[in-house]
């Protein structure tokens, strides 16, 4: 049985399962955006299923701090975007 923790040379510091790099995040994505079944989420990642129950009491016990992780994936996400090349410029340039 694995623990919830953070440490910042592993997903940047986002909550995680001990031992893997699987986030709260990612399970509770999974779970309750991807409509998986606990037991799917658990099977696919070579989870025990306390695993799985245990990422998504961490994400409903600590509703501001996962709040936070979401603001800083989406804010990564859209720089990312944001360095994108214009594929329509390059178009031009050609």
């Amino acid at each position: 049985m694995s623990e919830i923790v953070a440490t910042e040379d592993t997903l940047g510091g986002e909550p995680r399962i001990e031992g893997r790099r699987i986030g709260v995040l990612h399970v509770v994505d999974r779970v309750l955006d991807g409509e998986q079944s606990p037991e799917a989420v658990a099977a696919e990642f070579d989870l025990d299923l306390a695993d799985v129950y245990r990422a998504l009491t961490y994400y409903y016990d600590h509703p501001d701090e996962m709040r936070e992780w979401r603001r800083r994936k989406r804010e990564a996400a859209e720089t990312a975007r944001e360095a994108q090349p214009d594929p329509e410029e390059s178009q031009r340039r050609a």
